[in-house]
């Protein structure tokens, strides 16, 4: 392979981005990893919405993945951490899927603040996209959350519950 004609990014920034690939791909497997539980405990619609978030988490790497190929960087995938296998309650999956909304959003800031910093515009225009992304992530995960909280220990609200994120 040749190397890219492109300016090159600055390694700073590269690097955030590439970490951030990581962050991505680990969002996925904690998904699905909440799939699965959800899958044992017999509620496969909560495990059908954790399944389409994992899907969009890994796009998500990929679209970071494929903007550094296209800037002409080469990337060094990170080692992931294994994801929690099992949860509480679905309240317990929802909380700590906000959680972790949350410290992605964190994460997409820091890299936004540092794009700015560095005057990397491209990096900008796509990190754009992921702090909006990140306003749906945190409302729908959140949404769910409060939805959870009401419920309580009704098993038929649950079961409702359980119904309608299998339309998702």
């Amino acid at each position: 392979m040749t190397e890219s004609a492109q300016t090159p990014m600055k390694t700073a920034v590269r690097d955030a981005i590439e970490e951030q690939v990581g962050r991505e791909f680990y969002a996925a497997y904690l998904y699905l990893s909440m799939a699965g539980s959800f899958e044992v405990a017999n509620l496969p619609g909560f495990a059908h919405w954790m399944r389409e978030q994992s899907k969009e988490e890994l796009e998500h790497a990929m679209k970071f993945f494929d903007f550094l190929l296209d800037r002409g960087e080469r990337v060094q995938l990170p080692a992931l951490d294994s994801p929690p296998a099992a949860f509480r309650s679905p309240l317990d999956a929802f909380e700590q899927a906000l959680e972790h909304e949350k410290r992605v959003t964190a994460s997409i800031h820091s890299i936004y603040d540092l794009a700015v910093r560095e005057g990397d515009y491209p990096a900008q225009v796509l990190l754009n996209w992921f702090v909006e992304e990140q306003v749906e992530e945190e409302k729908v995960t959140s949404e769910a959350v409060e939805r959870l909280r009401m419920a309580g220990e009704d098993n038929a609200a649950i079961l409702m519950l359980d119904a309608e994120m299998g339309r998702r």
